[in-house]
């Protein structure tokens, strides 16, 4: 760790340029800086933002950094253009006997056609083949991976939530070398990205996994791990809480909250809600969504979490789901968070202010999602995503990707809760954008108190090389970074 001297930085959208310090990990003087006889490297910032690094507060960190070595599926318009995509990797990388071919990131919620397992049989033949949907929640497999994987009995092949995700964990397990050579690319482009630290919510619980990368060097990010209720005793046991910090690991790594999912996905039908999804036929729940934890189940879930110290995030993207979760929040006192709040009654807005609730949302989802919600949330799209009115409300906001759902750029994030659009179509509900200061703040840690950097903080900053506040959406969305730092150390840096 050496003092570092930033000349010249711009750190508010108005004022006079000023000089940043950074001595010992930690900002040590802002304004005309004169003494700097003992810094080790003075950089002229010539006029450059420099402003506190970026957070993600959801992801899937793991899965992310796998997604590099799978079969991309995002361009796939149908089931049938999926398949043939899987028989061109094939053809072109034929697999070794028994290994089988992953593929992420297929939508199916409007195809013409629906996924099943003959049709991709007929393109894959005896070769086992896992596609994985955007959003975690679905996965369709061919006939050899049904039975591989312990579902051959399945008639469609298209399996959902946990029996997907059983399958998911199988076929992302990989060597520790491997995965941790994986997530050091994976932190390397988040730092690139100005990223300084993500909330990873990566099942069931990835803590060991960052102490033994992080003593190994790759130091680039701070996490703070998420534990799930299977691990939940495991982490009491070693008395640990939300915030605590993991010896041996420079200050970079701290145990989470408890996640629980209680509802599933928009794309996938099964996100829980109050009024039935057109063209869904059935009965009870299954016209509504899937609910996968019930509230007495969930409240006594946070209630053990709370009188052992963890703070809770609970995925719930339905509007019955989420009033449901704060119900749970209000029943066991717990804090925490609602992770996605996706559709809200507008009656619950404020309810996050008055519970004390963190609005942990993912504003890029909006865009991938706003086909969807118009045909399956018809008649109620205003108030999804509902961002201005959670700020307005008083809400705590916080941003994040769910990687790989999304990928892991807080740029893409800020860039869609600003512009609600990333093409040439009209804005998708341009009454819910917010500010740039806004979006920003949202994406660095609660309660920091604004973008402005004070003595004593913790030297994570980011230098751009393009202004955020005057960016049409294109090049908000691409906002070049030329440097980033954690804790007084530089992670990624160019041209500076």
């Amino acid at each position: 760790m050496s003092d570092v001297l930033l000349r010249r930085a711009r750190l508010l959208r108005r004022g006079p340029l000023q000089d940043v310090l950074v001595a010992g990990g930690r900002i040590a003087g802002v304004g005309n800086v004169d003494d700097h006889a003992a810094v080790s490297e003075m950089i002229d910032a010539d006029g450059r933002y420099v402003l506190p690094g970026l957070w993600d507060r959801h992801v899937h960190f793991e899965q992310w950094a796998q997604v590099r070595a799978r079969l991309p599926l995002a361009d796939a318009g149908s089931a049938s253009a999926a398949a043939r995509l899987v028989a061109a990797h094939i053809a072109a990388h034929p697999p070794a006997t028994d290994v089988a071919v992953v593929g992420y990131g297929f939508r199916d919620a409007l195809w013409p056609d629906a996924p099943g397992r003959e049709l991709l049989d007929a393109q894959s033949g005896a070769v086992p083949v896992v596609l994985i949907s955007a959003d975690l929640h679905s996965a369709w497999l061919n006939t050899a991976a049904l039975r591989r994987y312990g579902h051959g009995d399945d008639p469609t092949g298209l399996l959902r939530e946990g029996a997907a995700m059983g399958v998911m964990a199988e076929v992302g397990t990989v060597s520790e070398p491997v995965i941790d050579m994986w997530c050091g690319d994976a932190s390397s482009a988040a730092a690139a990205r100005g990223v300084v630290g993500i909330v990873d919510m990566e099942k069931p619980w990835s803590l060991d996994a960052w102490q033994r990368r992080i003593v190994n060097g790759n130091r680039r990010l701070r996490i703070v791990s998420a534990v799930w209720p299977e691990h939940l005793e495991d982490a009491i046991s070693r008395h640990l809480h939300t915030g605590g910090g993991v010896d041996g690991t420079y200050g970079l790594l701290t145990a989470g909250p408890l996640k629980v999912i209680i509802d599933g996905s928009l794309n996938t039908r099964t996100a829980f809600c109050h009024d039935p999804y057109p063209s869904v036929t059935g009965a009870g729940s299954e016209e509504r969504g899937v609910l996968l934890v019930d509230l007495d189940e969930l409240s006594r879930l946070m209630v053990r979490a709370k009188e052992a110290g963890f703070d809770c995030a609970v995925h719930a993207i339905g509007d019955a789901a989420n009033a449901m979760v704060m119900q749970a929040f209000a029943r066991s006192g717990a804090r925490g968070s609602i992770e996605h709040a996706q559709l809200l009654v507008d009656s619950d807005v404020p309810r996050f202010a008055e519970l004390g609730l963190i609005a942990s949302v993912q504003p890029e989802h909006a865009l991938d999602d706003r086909d969807v919600a118009d045909h399956y949330w018809a008649g109620r799209t205003a108030r999804a995503f509902p961002l201005r009115s959670l700020i307005d409300a008083g809400a705590v906001l916080v941003f994040g990707s769910d990687a790989p759902v999304a990928p892991l750029d807080p740029w893409l994030a800020i860039a869609a809760a600003v512009h609600r659009s990333r093409d040439e179509r009209p804005r998708w509900h341009p009454e819910q954008e917010i500010t740039v200061a806004e979006a920003l703040a949202a994406s660095m840690p609660p309660g920091r108190g604004g973008l402005s950097m004070r003595d004593g903080d913790i030297a994570d900053l980011m230098v751009l090389d393009g202004d955020p506040f005057t960016a049409d959406p294109r090049t908000l969305r691409t906002m070049p970074v030329a440097a980033t730092m954690v804790s007084g150390n530089w992670t990624h840096r160019i041209g500076v």
